[in-house]
């Protein structure tokens, strides 16, 4: 994975540690977000879903163990890398914190060789396990490759092939405008002759079954996906 396109969400109420965490990732290349509590940490989580969150245990309103309990509760975070940030030894937190999903735990004072070290190790954990089930998260859906499945809060969704292949396409690049013309070439090919209000068809389709704000139309362009 290049690091530019590893998102890290870092979950401290020390503004300083935030900080100083935030320097060294940002510096190695990666994207860092930050959230001070709990509530915020699961907030920016739906925002933008993380490769990695470092979580503190010790915050107001919501523990770590709690905001990881949470967290793992919701099958979009299932490949989510998620380290606890501690100050505190003690076999029983550990204990606690892996039982609710916790992938490793990281000692303060936080040492920045051993930090970059230690995530990378984790990232590359996290690749080799998303490359045996294919399935691709973005926002509350799932995608499954190999199957052809759609997954929305972990429910199945039934799609026709060619409104799987729209919905995989339109995921693979959240935000970005296909257009029409590159939407008939990857879904139906150079040489298939269709009608010009198929893909209108598939969309219409597909919003009533993932939610009618999922897909925007770009006027006299195309599409995107708005999660």
């Amino acid at each position: 994975m290049q690091t530019e396109s590893i998102h890290v969400l870092i979950v401290d109420d020390e503004p300083d540690i935030q900080e100083f965490i935030k320097y060294n990732l940002q510096k190695e290349g990666y994207s860092v977000s930050t959230a001070s509590n709990g509530p915020d940490a699961l907030m920016r989580a739906k925002e933008r879903l993380p490769d990695l969150i470092l979580l503190d245990i010790m915050m107001p309103e919501m523990d770590g163990i709690e905001v990881c309990s949470e967290l793992r509760a919701d099958p979009r975070y299932k490949n989510t890398v998620i380290a606890f940030l501690t100050a505190r030894y003690e076999d029983f937190t550990q204990i606690a914190g892996f039982d609710v999903g916790a992938d490793d735990y990281i000692n303060k004072p936080i040492k920045p060789r051993l930090l970059l070290s230690r995530i990378k190790a984790l990232l590359r954990r996290k690749l080799e396990n998303v490359q045996d089930h294919n399935i691709r998260y973005v926002g509350d859906l799932g995608i499954d490759q190999e199957k052809y499945l759609l997954y929305r809060n972990g429910e199945v969704l039934n799609l026709a092939r060619k409104e799987f292949e729209l919905i995989n396409l339109l995921s693979s690049r959240p935000g970005k405008v296909f257009t029409r013309q590159e939407i008939f070439n990857k879904i139906w090919g150079y040489d298939v002759i269709i009608g010009e209000r198929t893909i209108d068809v598939h969309i219409r389709k597909l919003r009533e079954k993932i939610g009618l704000k999922s897909i925007k139309t770009i006027k006299g362009i195309g599409y995107k996906l708005d999660l």
